[in-house]
């Protein structure tokens, strides 16, 4: 009696095979660790790009991870204040941010855009729940001082209560964060994106902080990726002038979260696609940032 053959493997199946067979120890390496990722700005691109980031994020709920999604949107208030006709006005960077200004901020960020990424997620497969720092008192804040300028309703996170996200993770849902912070009286304040990434991070104990922004990462005076940087060293780079202008707040939020408890932070260039898979699973795509010793 003639024995059956095994069936054929595809090229495309031995592929996804080798890939998976090196991740695992990676997989392993990050199973019931939590890892935050700040997700915003350029790196949120179009629907396409959402999709793609909402499942890596899903895939990493299935391998035993718990993310933790904390988002910017920065453009999406800039287009609504046009259309409303408010002009914006920033201080160093930061957005000018009275009354009138502050509800439009909320409205957006706790709104369309928080949950045009909770559907992309729950669509991907997973199980997203969107919130602001007001729900379950998840982010109190305080008003931020900035050389003198008064910066309105522009706050820094001053403490994390991070029992909503330990009770969403236990019932396995993914929590994802729009940056408004509560203050004393109740009033809301607008907080930087990766702030409040930083400072989740730091107060859940991650493992990881992912910084998902539109450039490789820090680069050296020969604009070539470095790949991996203490603490020391990245403040060592920011004097001689070789970090400057826009990734100096990015590496600030890195050295406080690393300085904070958490084991690394990374950023990386959230355009690429499955940034998050290829900088967990395989030998890193960005820029690790560690304590050092």
């Amino acid at each position: 009696m003639n024995e059956k053959s095994p069936p054929a493997v595809s090229a495309d199946a031995a592929r996804k095979a080798a890939v998976l067979a090196d991740a695992l120890p990676y997989m392993k390496r990050h199973a019931g660790k939590t890892i935050v990722v700040k997700y915003g700005g350029h790196a949120m691109g179009g629907a396409a790009a959402g999709d793609s980031f909402a499942r890596d994020v899903v895939l990493l709920k299935q391998v035993g991870i718990n993310p933790i999604v904390v988002h910017g949107g920065g453009p999406q208030i800039g287009q609504m204040l046009s259309r409303l006709r408010i002009e914006s006005r920033f201080v160093d960077g930061l957005r000018v941010t009275d009354r009138e200004t502050m509800e439009v901020v909320e409205m957006v960020l706790a709104g369309p855009t928080n949950k045009q990424l909770v559907a992309a997620i729950n669509e991907a497969g997973g199980r997203a729940v969107g919130l602001s720092g007001k729900d379950g008192d998840l982010i109190r804040a305080r008003k931020l001082e900035r050389n003198g300028a008064d910066l309105g309703f522009v706050g820094e996170p001053e403490r994390i209560d991070t029992t909503v996200l330990e009770v969403l993770a236990r019932a396995g849902f993914i929590p994802v964060i729009a940056p408004v912070g509560v203050g004393p009286k109740g009033e809301s304040y607008n907080i930087n994106a990766d702030t409040v990434a930083g400072a989740v991070a730091a107060a859940a104990r991650a493992e990881r902080l992912l910084l998902l922004t539109d450039v490789a990462g820090v680069l050296d005076r020969g604009k070539r990726l470095l790949t991996e940087l203490t603490v020391a060293e990245v403040r060592a780079l920011i004097a001689d002038g070789t970090i400057s202008g826009g990734m100096i707040p990015k590496v600030e939020t890195c050295i406080a979260a690393a300085e904070g408890g958490v084991e690394g932070a990374v950023i990386i260039d959230g355009r690429v696609p499955n940034a998050i898979l290829l900088e967990l699973f395989t030998e890193g795509a960005g820029t690790l940032i560690r304590r050092g010793a």
